[in-house]
């Protein structure tokens, strides 16, 4: 398969180099602010969505409904997308009104099997998108935004079943999940510490099929080996 490192893209994703600030918390009081926040969290999906279909082109030998798993995760994304769009246009503004990173591309085309593919994406990146989305959720709210805020945490369930597709898959091809084996299959830099948020969601991680065990690991990492 030829090496894809990058996705095409529509002219309203101008790509940057240093992603921008993120506006803090009381400024998402204002509907330009929350835009802005928006407007990454649509392009994090439509990132979702492509490199759910570079795995399917990436590894076409794995089992088929793997395959139909993404395709269906792609969709999925794509769904978020377009009701970030709808509410951009709510709050004033568009697609394509701030510059993106591709933060996951950068990353993601380094896994070298489908289970390293499913520890990052899955139970990394959607997995920490679960207390990202509460988190802002509660924000919104705040923010007198209602609208936003049912967007956020009907999201965050939907990543839900995310996370779990992704944790069945891994566990099938590494065996029962457990913590220091989800961190050796993480592609070097990445650890777990940019792959949670705080206060963990542990309530949605249970949902997703994740142990007590493994939440309280995730909790405890420090960066220092097990045991330390």
């Amino acid at each position: 398969m030829r090496d894809l490192r990058s996705p095409g893209r529509p002219p309203e994703f101008a790509a940057i180099d240093r992603a921008p600030k993120s506006p803090k918390t009381g400024a998402l009081v204002r509907d330009a602010e929350r835009a802005k926040l928006l407007h990454t969290f649509l392009h994090h999906e439509v990132q979702a969505a492509e490199l759910f279909a570079w795995a399917i082109l990436r590894w076409p030998d794995s089992p088929r409904s793997f395959r139909r798993g993404l395709a269906a995760l792609a969709q999925e994304e794509l769904l978020h997308a377009r009701l970030y769009a709808e509410h951009l246009a709510r709050l004033g503004a568009a697609v394509g009104d701030h510059g993106v990173r591709d933060w996951f591309w950068e990353r993601v085309p380094s896994c070298a099997t489908p289970a390293e593919f499913c520890a990052l994406v899955g139970l990394g990146f959607e997995g920490g998108n679960l207390e990202h989305m509460a988190r802002f959720a509660d924000v919104f709210d705040g923010a007198e935004d209602p609208v936003g805020a049912r967007l956020l945490r009907r999201i965050a369930k939907d990543e839900e079943r995310h996370v779990r597709f992704a944790r069945r898959w891994f566990v099938r091809w590494t065996g029962p999940l457990a913590f220091d084996r989800w961190r050796a299959h993480l592609p070097a830099p990445l650890t777990p510490t940019v792959l949670r948020g705080t206060p963990l969601a542990r309530g949605a991680r249970r949902r997703a099929g994740l142990d007590e065990e493994f939440l309280d690991a995730l909790e405890r990492w420090n960066g220092a080996p097990s045991g330390s």
